[in-house]
């Protein structure tokens, strides 16, 4: 249990779970990430402010999946990097080959709360507009 005595998150115990069923079935465990400022990967590859990454045993070494966070070293181009990933940036994990897996909603910080004069549905004037759920209409 957390300090304030809420249960633990089951993020991490899933996001091994589906890595492990990857494993077992010869799939590669690909993982997407939103990169922030706690994120430590090579940001020459970040698209949009996303990151997908191949966690499989052949490319990612000393793999650690915690509860906070993961960690391990791939080469990229041909160096080694070792990356740093908050288990609250990770927004799916699937196979490549199927696409089978699990996504997971954005984690907000308490950082990422708009400023107490914005109304909340307000973008800034810096903001562009989030897009929202796809929305299916019948038309006849």
């Amino acid at each position: 249990m957390t300090p304030a005595g809420e249960p633990t998150s089951t993020k991490p115990y899933l996001l091994r779970a589906v890595y492990e069923w990857c494993v077992d079935n010869g799939y590669t465990p690909q993982i997407s990430v939103v990169v922030d400022a706690q994120t430590r990967v090579p940001r020459e590859h970040v698209r949009d402010g996303e990151i997908t990454l191949n966690i499989g045993p052949l490319a990612a070494n000393r793999l650690k999946m915690g509860n906070e966070i993961i960690e391990c070293s791939a080469r990229f181009s041909g160096v080694t990097k070792n990356l740093v990933i908050p288990v609250s940036a990770v927004t799916a994990i699937y196979a490549r080959e199927t696409g089978h897996g699990m996504s997971f909603e954005p984690e907000t910080k308490a950082t990422d709360a708009p400023a107490p004069h914005e109304p909340a549905g307000t973008p800034g004037p810096k903001d562009p507009p989030k897009p929202g759920r796809p929305a299916l209409r019948r038309i006849k």
